[in-house]
């Protein structure tokens, strides 16, 4: 736990908001200033582009990133063959090796290029859906280029705008009390922002998460599919009268037909499907004809075979992703571990930009608290845990979790009370936590394995149903 994160749980409700609104001050500077609006700008400009224009836009930015991928950055000077580096040299992006996470967890900053001036510079990581967080490093453009991309490609496809006042379920432990009674939000003034909890989601509380969009003239949410979707249950059984919004943007999992039904009754908006990573390897978003889109300019995406060829249109396969958005931390071919295949129909939007028909996976079993809070993207516990390779979250019963770790070196007991504090915060001290050491996780035949498993009969049948169709 970081010094700021322990001392925001210490501060008077007032003065947590207050936190949040600096924070979101500072957030808003670092995703808003210029050149943001220039980016934007030049993504809705590109939208017209025909297939040979993008093709021709594409090819020079791979040329580009491999030449710098040979010469400026040391994992690939170090591991690329001559042969490798000679293709690469020549723009032959498929004649280079599959890239897979462990080098990148490993060494992030061996993926650093050495011609980019290395201060400022941020550092995310990636919530670890297969168990294995990528600490992910960005520099200021690259960071409000990426937002740019969301609103020209996500917000306003879904006729809403960053600048319009918005609620998030996302990580972050906005209410850090495992016990409070209210408000489970905390809200960032300088951006019209709403940050819900999603460890505090159950029957008895879900009334105020409604109420605190009316308060605040929330006009459209993004953020975790499955929370929107379990408040949405919530909000039906209990016939809760919601606000009109414009729109839902779900992002993090995948956006079943069950779940976007339920969501648009409980709603009564559309619901759009987001597909990206944290480190923005990708891009993909719903159009107003409800098909997703990838975007070219975010990166150039390969779904391939088990032997490494192209899948035919319907036929899954594993996302291999090159990535366009940034070129301090480069990532060329990298394996998601994601599994999805293209759409052979044309979208009747007119868009020049290849459709994804299914994105397989990114949905977890949701974790159920004692008092029935329902918890999802609950892998998050391993970030900023650098002495964890892996780690799995087991729910064997509603008052013990089970934790499965793969040390690296220097794991010891401090690291072993963290993920202990870390569960107990989201869960109450109510819950026992054993942590084993292992020395790997079963992987399915994809390479992934499943982050968060709930063995407690019955309770999340309804989820899985929905999640599974």
């Amino acid at each position: 736990m970081s010094l700021a994160t322990d001392l925001y749980k210490h501060l008077p409700l007032w003065a947590q908001h207050s936190a949040v609104s600096t924070y979101g001050a500072y957030w808003r500077w670092l995703r808003f200033a210029p050149p943001y609006g220039t980016y934007v700008r030049e993504y809705l400009q590109r939208e017209s582009f025909s297939p040979l224009e993008w093709h021709r836009w594409q090819q020079a930015k791979v040329t580009e990133l491999l030449r710098v991928a040979t010469t400026r950055v040391p994992y690939y000077r170090n591991t690329w063959s001559p042969t490798q580096r000679k293709a690469a040299l020549a723009g032959d992006l498929r004649s280079l090796p599959l890239l897979p996470k462990e080098p990148t967890r490993a060494e992030p900053e061996s993926f650093l290029s050495d011609g980019v001036r290395s201060w400022p510079r941020f550092t995310y990581h990636t919530s670890g859906s297969t168990g294995t967080p990528v600490r992910t490093i960005w520099k200021i453009p690259e960071i409000r280029n990426s937002l740019a991309l969301r609103e020209a490609r996500s917000a306003r496809w879904a006729s809403v705008s960053f600048r319009m006042p918005r609620a998030t379920f996302s990580g972050r432990m906005a209410e850090p009390d495992p016990l409070s009674r209210g408000p489970f939000y905390r809200y960032n003034a300088a951006e019209r922002q709403v940050y819900f909890s999603p460890f505090h989601l159950r029957p008895d509380t879900a009334r105020f998460y409604v109420d605190a969009l009316r308060k605040h003239g929330i006009q459209w949410m993004t953020g975790y599919a499955v929370s929107y979707y379990l408040l949405a249950q919530l909000i039906l059984d209990q016939k809760l009268q919601v606000p009109k919004l414009r729109a839902i943007v779900t992002t993090s999992e995948k956006l079943t037909s069950d779940m976007r039904d339920i969501m648009e009754r409980a709603w009564r908006t559309r619901v759009f499907e987001e597909y990206s990573t944290v480190e923005s390897a990708l891009f993909a978003s719903e159009c107003q004809r409800g098909r997703l889109h990838l975007s070219p300019d975010a990166g150039v995406v390969e779904i391939l075979r088990p032997d490494g060829t192209p899948c035919d249109p319907g036929e899954p396969g594993e996302v291999v992703t090159t990535s366009l958005i940034r070129n301090y931390q480069v990532f060329i071919r990298y394996r998601l571990g994601d599994v999805a295949a293209w759409d052979a129909e044309p979208c009747p939007c007119g868009l020049a930009m290849p459709v994804i028909k299914e994105v397989v996976g990114r949905v977890e079993d949701v974790v159920v608290g004692p008092d029935g809070r329902l918890m999802v993207r609950f892998h998050g516990i391993f970030a900023d845990q650098p002495y964890i390779r892996e780690g799995q979250i087991i729910q064997e019963a509603i008052d013990h979790i089970r934790v499965k770790v793969v040390p690296a070196a220097g794991f010891g007991q401090a690291d072993i009370d963290d993920v202990v504090r870390r569960i107990q915060q989201r869960l109450t001290s109510s819950v026992r936590v054993s942590v084993e050491e292992v020395q790997s996780i079963p992987r399915n035949k994809s390479g992934k394995f499943q982050a968060v498993i709930n063995r407690v009969p019955g309770r999340n049948a309804q989820v899985e149903s929905a999640v599974s169709q």
